[in-house]
Parts: structure tokens; sequence; C-alpha cells
């Protein structure tokens, strides 16, 4: 055998070794976890053979607390690029069979390498993180790299998607980089995140919790809002990372790919002439009509579980990706409140920032009202909303189906925040507030002063109604384009994104503006 072939040999021993991890046992405890492992995840992840490893045979340098006789292959991270339904895609995956894969100087600079080739060449990147947080025995340098981290998801944001992968317990300063991408994705029963763990909470507070309780993925899902998906196992939390993947573009400069899902535009809905219940108190589930309106009747999620007031989606009209964000007359009347705000402005933005157009779907009686919600900040959380749909200039379409009152009518996208073209629907009640509300402001005293007061009241009512609760007042003004029939709104809403697709915007220049905390 020639020295040509004795290195070529030589490669693939030291590959073979470096692909075996932390070795048969650490790799059998993952799976006796409910776990893949991280080579296991990126050959699900990406296209079959597509995806390339760099910096394989990237080492440590740390020689404190006898870590220079510490073997970690490829000190603990996995990095690469390959292709995901024919799309090239960045992506890391931490290694938890080698070192908990903990958080070192290289591990970092490994991460920040694919971080940079992906904000280069304006592909989505992709982080499964399953670690045990910052390598202690290397002190700052550990603390250095995740802020390098930090500072490229920062930059990059807006610019190239960001997803994250929860896969394993992700403590302390390692929740932070994924809490800067634009969804998180968690796996029930064995992905955690948390500031503090449970132990220390105890030792610190003396209160008593659990990992799950803490930080488990239905926590973050219903609870805090951090993690916009949960998924049933690491392989359906792939399939759910490709899925979101095929809605969105892979950067800022271009389009979402327009696909032939074979539903035809003009197709229309006769089951949503009677969909809206002629008791104005009685609730329907708005997700009924998003499937009547969008290709093939399929949307994904985000947030499915967290501020359930709100639905936020993205879908399809005639192929093209959209992001809907309509209100839930299935969960707190649709009211608008903290949590719905913060929920929908960050889809906005995301959608903004990557050329997807919005639909709003407005069934909406007003913000919530409580002390809670005024001592919780509802002002500047609510004003977000106001300011995304201002700030952003993608193709913007309303849909009024019934009620749209007061400073809510404004906050979903109203003709005044920058809608392109508004829509109602016959039934839709357009106005400062309530019938009833209203009746007992303006005629208050005539109401007192009645012999019938009851009866007064039903006829100021019924008079304001016929005023404006309807949308032909807004119409009459402007503020709405088109009272439509609702068999017809996919085919009006597909003719009106089609012709706003080009749709072309200038605002001041500026640095950035300052969004409301």
């Amino acid at each position: 055998m020639g020295i040509v072939q004795d290195k070529i040999k030589d490669l693939k021993n030291r590959e073979e070794k470096v692909r075996q991890m932390g070795g048969e046992k650490a790799v059998a405890k993952q799976h006796g976890d409910g776990k893949l492992t991280a080579r296991e995840r990126l050959d699900l992840l990406f296209d079959p053979g597509t995806f390339r490893e760099l910096d394989m045979f990237v080492n440590h340098r740390c020689v404190n607390f006898g870590m220079e006789k510490v073997e970690i292959p490829s000190d603990g991270v996995i990095t690469g690029h390959g292709l995901i339904n024919g799309r090239p895609v960045f992506a890391f995956a931490q290694d938890f069979t080698s070192r908990a894969g903990s958080l070192g100087e290289m591990h970092a600079k490994k991460i920040c390498k694919v971080m940079d080739l992906a904000l280069k060449a304006g592909a989505p990147f992709v982080g499964i993180n399953d670690s045990g947080g910052a390598r202690i025995q290397e002190g700052v340098d550990a603390l250095s790299g995740y802020g390098q981290i930090f500072y490229r998801n920062s930059i990059s944001s807006g610019v190239i998607p960001q997803i994250s992968a929860i896969m394993g317990t992700t403590a302390g300063g390692a929740v932070y980089s994924p809490a800067m991408t634009d969804f998180i994705f968690m796996v029930k029963k064995t992905s955690f995140m948390f500031i503090t763990g449970p132990q220390v909470i105890k030792s610190v507070t003396g209160e008593e919790i659990t990992f799950e309780e803490l930080g488990g993925a239905m926590t973050h899902n219903e609870k805090s809002g951090v993690a916009h998906f949960a998924c049933e196992s690491d392989q359906d939390a792939i399939d759910q990372i490709k899925k979101l993947l095929s809605y969105l573009p892979s950067n800022n400069m271009e389009d979402s790919p327009v696909i032939d899902t074979g539903d035809d535009p003009r197709r229309q809905d006769p089951e949503l002439d009677s969909i809206i219940p002629d008791n104005p108190n009685q609730f329907y589930d708005m997700k009924n009509v998003i499937r009547s309106i969008v290709d093939n009747g399929e949307f994904f999620e985000p947030h499915q579980y967290f501020a359930t007031n709100i639905i936020v989606c993205f879908a399809r009209l005639n192929g093209r990706t959209i992001g809907i964000i309509a209100n839930q007359p299935a969960s707190l009347a649709g009211c608008l409140d903290i949590d719905a705000s913060d929920k929908a402005t960050r889809f906005i933005r995301f959608c903004d920032a990557f050329n997807i157009p919005l639909l709003t779907i407005a069934d909406v009686p007003g913000y919530l009202p409580g002390s809670n919600q005024e001592w919780g900040g509802i002002i500047r959380h609510g004003a977000k909303l106001l300011w995304c749909y201002s700030e952003a200039t993608v193709p913007k379409l309303l849909l009024v189906t019934r009620k749209d009152y007061g400073g809510s009518y404004l906050a979903m996208c109203s003709r005044d925040l920058g809608a392109d073209m508004a829509f109602a629907w016959p039934m839709a009640e357009i106005a400062v507030m309530g019938a009833e509300g209203a009746a007992n402001v303006i005629h208050r005293k005539e109401i007192q002063e009645a012999e019938d007061k009851a009866a007064k009241r039903k006829e100021k009512i019924q008079e304001y109604k016929d005023l404006f609760s309807n949308p032909y007042c807004a119409a009459a003004r402007g503020y709405i384009d088109a009272v439509i029939v609702p068999h017809e709104t996919r085919p009006r809403l597909i003719e009106a994104l089609e012709i706003m697709c080009t749709k072309r915007e200038i605002r001041p220049p500026k640095k950035h503006g300052n969004i409301p905390a």
C-alpha cells in the first residue's frame, strides 16, 4: 500500500472515530432517554446524502482541571450544510453524548462559522440544542462563545430565517440564543428550557418544582409563550421544521416559493354564508373560516396553545404564502389582551421582514378589561400591535367578519394603519363600541327620564344599530373597499393578493424606530 493510500486510510479511520461520538454506552443512554443522537437528527433533517459536515476535527484548547487529557469528538457539536426539500440550509446539532454537548470556545466558534456562512449565502439556519450548558472548565471563554452567538442571532434577524429546536435540557445562558431566533420547537417530555433549574430554585426560594412544570414543552407553549411548537418526538419536530421552511423564503431578498396546490382560486364556499350565529354573543370557530378560504384548507399554526384568543398561522392563497392574524371568538370572545398583542406583533414583524403578505381577519369586541391587564401594561403591549401593522410594508388585506369595535378595530389592521384592501361581510359591525354600551353613553339622560326606561333603552339601542352596527357607514367613508357575500371571500382575497403582490412602499430614512416595550 502506497503513502497516498495510507493517508486516505488514516483519514477514514479518523472520520469513523469521530462519528462514534461519545461511544456506544453514551449513545445507548441517549436512545434510552427517548432522544435521537445529533447525527441521527441531522440525517433526518436534510435530504438524503446532501449534508456536508464542516469542522469535524476541531478540538478544544482547554488545559485547566485536567481537560488537556479529555477528548471531545467534534468538540460536542456537529455543523454543516445541506439541502432541505432541495433548498440550501445551514445547521448545527449539539452532541449530548460528548461531554453533555457543553459549550466551550471552539464549540462556539464552529457554530459561529456556519452562522456566518448562512448569512453570506442567504440561507436559513437551524440550531438543534441539546446541551448541559457552558463548559465550566473554560470559564470566560465559554461565556464569550455565547456572546458571539447572540451577536450573530441579532445581526441575522430579519435577513435569514433562524429556527431553534430544543431536544434536551437547555439552561442558563444557553436559552437566550433560541429566544433570539424566529421560532422555537420543543419536544414533549424530553426538552426543557429555564434560566435556573429546579435544584437552584429550591435552594434559594424553597419552592419545589419539577423539570416539566418549570420549563417543559407545554409550559413554554401554553404559559410563557417562549416556544412556538410542542412536538411529540424528535422525528415530529424535524418534520414540522421542514414544513415551516416550505412556507418561507430563504432570505429577506426573496419571496416564498409559489406552490401549485391544485385548489381552484375561484372556489366558493356556501357554508360561510351561515357560519356567523344570529346571536351576536354566540361564538364560532374562526379556524373554520380560515380553512374554507385557504388552499386545500391547510394552514400551519405557531403558538397554537398560547394566547388562544388570537390565531396566527401560515397558509397559501393560490399557491402564495400568506401570514394570517385572526381573532378567535371561541376564546375570550376574541378580545385583545397582553399575550395576544405580543403574539400577533412578533408574527407580523416576521412576515414583514420576509416579504410574506398579511391577511387580517377581524372579529373583535375590544381590549380585555381588568386591573390585571392595566397593571400588566396592556397600553404598551397593545401599542405594539398598532406599531407593527403601521410599520409593515408587505401587502396587507383586511376581512371583517362580525364585530370590529373601537381601538381594537384600529389594532386589527384598519385602513388607517395601512390595510391596502379592506373587505367586510354584510353582518359586520364597525363602530366605536357595541350598540348597548353606546346607547347607555349617548342617551343616558333620556333613558333615565323616560317613564318606561327599558323600552326607551331598547329603542335607542336599535337606533344605534341601524346607524352604525353595520359595514355600510365605514364603506360610505371609504374605510371598507367592498362589502362581499361570505361565500365569495376566497376568490376576492386571491384577486386582491394577486393585484397587490407587486406593491412598493417607501418610508422615511431612519436607523430604526423605537417600538413600545
